[in-house]
């Protein structure tokens, strides 16, 4: 175990073990505001259940399972519990697919119903009178893939687990997956049971944004299994970020709610900040703040919580690089102007689409993300898409070692490529590299060409054989267009992503690196910055319909549906920007500045002034820049 499980223990987690030590042990859910350290309770639970039940738990061939977001916290939480093999740590995808895996054929006729529901879908549509007659070709080829998907998907014996779905080659992807079990869980008494007793403790961490099919499946096991069964879910509603999250999981008959309320992670300002948009909500009052040790005695931290109120015009650029050279100045901060990554600064912008324009890749990210699948949307967050690989594995490291005069570095990718073809016939191996060195200098001058495409890119290196391509790719490189091609959902964003500037992979390279200073606002939960920017911006395009910041501070009129899902307790722009905004201010462990680019700076000025979110002294204007 680390130093985490050693920390002082705060009531909540002696709360915590009294629930777990108790006879049976009693399910819980934590409710852990932001900073308070909810993953030390977390992986102190796991020691405390590995300590006092681990003989029992080992004789019987069972395991403590804890079920997270990322393979980010699954790493943490890992390396946290030392590695206990008692402790099966894992994404909710990975953990829904081992208790799933064993019922091949259930999957089977899962995706079978899945079919049959697009097919009537597409039916319906044929049938429809007012389907327009440009569209009816596309429906029946539609309907022709999917029937002869289902006659593959009926002779498939195996299903495995993938980033996107590919069912004629048997092949779930994340979505299915979250479908899939939880109703299986509904429906199965014996996959129930099998669950309660592979792992008769079970943690689901972040469990504001686990979906409610998968928590309700949960319930259903704890009501219905006899099995000692202790179920524990640790969030913060007020961390809710995702439409897809349960929120506030409620309780049942039995179960405790252990309330975690200390902040260790923010200053003084930067707390005040954060309880006053709380208190909008849930009204739950952080305590304590980031201290300090000076001598004996821990001393808390004053930090800074500022707001620049700012024209949403075009010289929004400019404006971010004058605010850091103010803060830079007024807190005699020379890391406020440093993009390098140990001075600490983040920026946080709404949406992918924001840091996309300003690191210079808004092409390729508008082609795989706009009107695209969502496999291909999930695989450009996190560099898997498909497309991306020849470029992301092969092609742009092949030019970055050519540019950085790395020879061995070079000549190590090209020998260890597995698309590299192999030499030709008659040319010995040094002439091979010689050739190949040569296609490698003119594909890093292509690299370079804001004029050059990205299906130019690939040309060249199957021309020149740096690589092949598989036929996925082939298919959509081959003019003229195969006439099936055109009824693929992938062929709009492959046309699209391969008439992008390939100049544009040294921007996106930089973002998945985390090279840049530029963050979105919903994938921060969880993170800390020693210096925090929160950029304001409802003209950022379509995060107006989720988010809306002049909704929030009242200067944007709200829509009929707005007001209808308000009436009705139903989740709504404001809801959902203001939880935003509390996951954004709470990441600041020195300090915060938000920059707000209002239509008009006046109202937005007293609309600020009047929530009292900041003290009038830190709601600050453009005259302060100059």
């Amino acid at each position: 175990m680390t130093s985490r499980s050693g920390k002082p223990d705060t009531q909540a987690d002696v709360e915590l073990r009294d629930a777990l030590s108790a006879k049976p042990p009693k399910h819980f859910v934590m409710v852990a505001g932001a900073g308070s350290g909810k993953t030390t309770s977390l992986i102190k639970a796991l020691e405390y259940v590995s300590k006092t039940r681990g003989d029992q738990l080992r004789m019987r061939g069972q395991q403590i399972a804890c079920i997270t977001y990322t393979e980010v916290a699954v790493n943490e939480i890992r390396s946290d519990v030392g590695n206990d093999p008692l402790c099966r740590i894992s994404t909710i995808h990975s953990f829904l697919w081992s208790l799933i895996q064993p019922f091949q054929s259930d999957i089977r006729d899962w995706v079978l119903v899945r079919i049959d529901e697009k097919i009537a879908e597409e039916e319906a549509r044929q049938a429809n009178p007012k389907t327009r007659a440009p569209s009816r070709p596309k429906i029946e080829a539609n309907l022709t893939r999917l029937r002869e998907q289902k006659e593959v998907v009926s002779s498939l014996e195996r299903f495995t687990y993938g980033t996107g779905s590919d069912y004629r080659h048997g092949i779930l992807g994340h979505a299915d997956i979250l479908k899939l079990v939880p109703a299986l869980l509904e429906q199965k008494q014996l996959l129930r049971d099998l669950l309660a007793a592979k792992y008769p403790v079970l943690f689901v961490d972040e469990s504001q944004d686990t979906m409610p099919a998968f928590i309700a499946a949960l319930r259903t096991v704890t009501l219905t299994v006899k099995h000692e069964f202790c179920l524990g879910f640790f969030g913060d509603p007020m961390q809710k970020i995702f439409s897809t999250g349960s929120g506030a999981v409620a309780l049942e008959e039995g179960w405790i709610e252990i309330r975690k309320p200390e902040n260790f992670r923010c200053p003084q300002a930067v707390l005040k900040v954060i309880n006053a948009i709380r208190a909008e909500d849930d009204r739950l009052v952080q305590t304590g703040g980031r201290t300090e040790r000076s001598g004996d005695a821990d001393i808390p931290v004053a930090g800074t919580a500022r707001i620049f109120i700012l024209p949403a015009d075009e010289h929004r650029t400019t404006r971010i690089r004058d605010v850091r050279e103010y803060l830079s100045r007024k807190n005699t901060d020379p890391h406020w102007k440093s993009d390098e990554k140990d001075a600490d600064v983040r920026m946080l912008v709404l949406l992918h689409r924001a840091a996309a324009s300003r690191l210079g890749f808004p092409n390729l990210y508008a082609a795989l993300h706009d009107r695209s699948t969502e496999s291909l949307k999930e695989g450009l967050a996190d560099g898997t898409a498909w497309p991306l690989r020849p470029f992301l594995n092969y092609l742009l490291p092949l030019a970055n070692a050519l540019r950085d005069g790395d020879e061995f570095e070079l000549v190590s990718i090209l020998r260890g490529g597995t698309a590299l073809p192999g030499q030709r016939d008659g040319e010995s191996f040094v002439d091979s590299l010689k050739r190949l060195h040569a296609a490698t200098t003119a594909l890093e001058r292509l690299f370079t060409d804001p004029n050059v495409t990205v299906r130019q890119v690939l040309q060249h290196a199957i021309a020149t054989s740096l690589m092949t391509v598989d036929e996925r790719m082939a298919r959509h490189l081959a003019l003229p267009v195969a006439p099936d091609l055109e009824h693929d959902p992938e062929y709009p964003p492959l046309l699209a992503f391969l008439a992008c500037p390939a100049k544009e992979f040294f921007g996106y390279r930089k973002y998945l690196d985390d090279l840049s200073p530029f963050s979105t606002q919903q994938g921060v939960k969880g993170a800390q910055f020693d210096r925090v920017m929160v950029l304001l911006d409802d003209e950022e395009g379509e995060a107006m319909r989720s988010f809306s910041y002049g909704k929030y501070f009242g200067i944007t009129a709200l829509s009929a549906t707005d007001m209808e899902n308000i009436a009705i307790g139903k989740d709504s722009a404001i809801e959902r920007t203001r939880r935003l905004f509390y996951v954004c201010c709470s990441r600041a462990v020195l300090d915060l500045a938000v920059v707000w680019f209002a239509p008009n700076v006046d109202v937005a000025r007293a609309a600020v002034l009047e929530r009292g979110f900041f003290r009038p002294d830190d709601v600050l204007s453009e005259d302060v820049l100059t």
